[in-house]
């Protein structure tokens, strides 16, 4: 069944508002809103929904240019038909009332067969205006749902080759998981966006997808890599670089440039480009503190785990040189948040 059009009708004259409801009544599937006073229906403009109004001009309180005007200021108003009823012929006032928002006048005293036919005419403008809007919103929800589809796949994509790398390094899997989940704590520290946090989150878990491409007896050598392995190692940022690089996804290329720039240093002197300061991109600075606080605090084959404290301290000291002060800051607020969380639940246990 279709939904009748809601006209809304706005007469300080009783008898003139009378003979307008029949006749928008008589005239098809319209549903009628009343009011005599015109600062009552502006004030009640956000709670009564209404496809078209029709707008007497010279009424107590406000005009009907006025209320016009008011009516397109209320959000969703502003392509809805509004008629002014005036007996006025005056040129300048239906430039007024036109540049207030009119689209149409009617002429008093109403005559019934002309106020039948614009009425009916501005029904179907509003019936094709209704269906259009519904169109449109069936567009969006087909677009939303063909992009959490997509959005979908490119998540799977990257889950699967964070899986594909740890099947190397088990260190390398576990690590993954918890250094993303800081990343995206950082951002969110940081008042990103609540998509750019999720983004981070999504990518980080790559930033080490390189070491697909480094050789066993380096990647899980027991003590210290000489130079010439160290070396090796580090060409783990652009091996994972490599593999992202170039993808129409947007979250690869955001792996791609975290993979190429969490070794970077705020100081210049990191790996593979030397990059200083906000030359690296947000991104790479949040992974290389989320990086290796995780590692730090993570057994690996080269060393033991260091506590959780000393790992802190390491950080706080090294904003300014190592990580971004800025992203420092948001960690230690972080980790200050955690603590009070553990005392209060080892206080209530």
């Amino acid at each position: 069944m279709t939904k009748k059009i809601v006209v809304l009708l706005i007469e300080d004259n009783r008898t003139n508002l009378l003979l307008m409801r029949k006749l928008v009544e008589h005239a098809g599937a319209f549903e009628v809103v009343c009011f005599t006073d015109p600062l009552e229906a502006a004030a009640k403009l956000d709670a009564v929904p209404f496809d078209m109004a029709i707008v007497d001009h010279q009424m107590p309180g406000m005009s009907g240019i006025e209320l016009i005007g008011r009516i397109r200021t209320e959000p969703g108003n502003a392509d809805k038909p509004v008629v002014m009823v005036t007996a006025d012929r005056d040129t300048e006032l239906r430039l007024a009332a036109l540049r207030a928002g009119a689209v149409d006048f009617l002429a008093k005293p109403i005559d019934p067969v002309e106020f039948s036919a614009r009425i009916a005419n501005l029904g179907r403008l509003c019936e094709a205006q209704r269906q259009l809007a519904n169109r449109a919103e069936w567009l969006r929800s087909e677009v939303e749902a063909a992009t959490a589809e997509l959005r979908r796949r490119e998540e799977e994509i990257i889950y699967r080759l964070t899986l594909a790398a740890g099947y190397k390094d088990e260190d390398t899997a576990a690590h993954t998981v918890r250094m993303a989940r800081m990343c995206g704590e950082l951002a969110r520290e940081l008042g990103l966006s609540a998509e750019a946090c999720r983004d981070i989150e999504m990518a980080a878990p790559m930033h080490d997808i390189g070491k697909v491409g480094i050789r066993d007896e380096v990647l899980q050598k027991r003590g210290r890599l000489d130079d010439l392995e160290m070396n090796h190692m580090r060409e783990h940022a652009r091996i994972g670089s490599d593999i992202l690089h170039g993808s129409e996804c947007d979250l690869l290329r955001l792996a791609a440039t975290i993979a190429m720039t969490h070794h970077e240093r705020w100081d210049g002197t990191g790996y593979p480009n030397q990059l200083g300061g906000t030359d690296i991109p947000l991104a790479g600075r949040i992974a290389a503190v989320a990086d290796v606080f995780d590692a730090l605090i993570s057994d690996r084959p080269y060393k033991q785990a260091w506590t959780r404290e000393k790992a802190i301290a390491y950080i706080a000291e090294q904003a300014g040189r190592q990580f971004d002060p800025t992203c420092v800051v948001a960690f230690l607020a972080i980790i200050s948040r955690e603590t009070s969380t553990e005392r209060k639940i080892e206080l209530v246990a």
